[in-house]
């Protein structure tokens, strides 16, 4: 299963929006729970979220529930949060090639919110 950077983006959206910081049981329209799980899973494996490995014997792949985001998480959707500049961090990778790493991904996304507040 490939890696969706938006659907990464919704579950650290929806994870910072649940009152409590947990939310256990999301679910995005479009997306599978097999495709949740999974994304939830690469959270945790990332270092963007805390939660349960909960992959059994007959899952169809690795599964996770969140818990909580961590401080990384919280540093990566406050770059992402801006749709607008989400959009345009998509569409600089998309022209140059269409791969990119979280990590250079984040540091995209932190170089445009700084020209948007005029920083150098």
């Amino acid at each position: 299963m490939k890696r969706d950077l938006d659907l990464i983006r919704k579950m650290l959206l929806a994870v910072e929006e649940a009152p409590s910081g947990y939310a256990p049981d999301l679910e995005f329209e479009g997306y599978t729970d097999a495709q949740v799980s999974y994304h939830a899973y690469l959270l945790i494996d990332g270092g963007l979220a805390r939660g349960a490995d909960v992959t059994s014997h007959g899952s169809e792949g690795p599964e996770a529930i969140l818990e909580s985001l961590t401080w990384e998480g919280h540093e990566f959707i406050d770059a992402a949060r801006d749709d607008s500049r989400w959009q345009k961090a998509k569409n600089i990778v998309a022209e140059k090639g269409g791969g990119i790493t979280l990590d250079i991904l984040k540091s995209l996304l932190t170089n445009l919110t700084k020209s948007a507040l005029g920083l150098p």
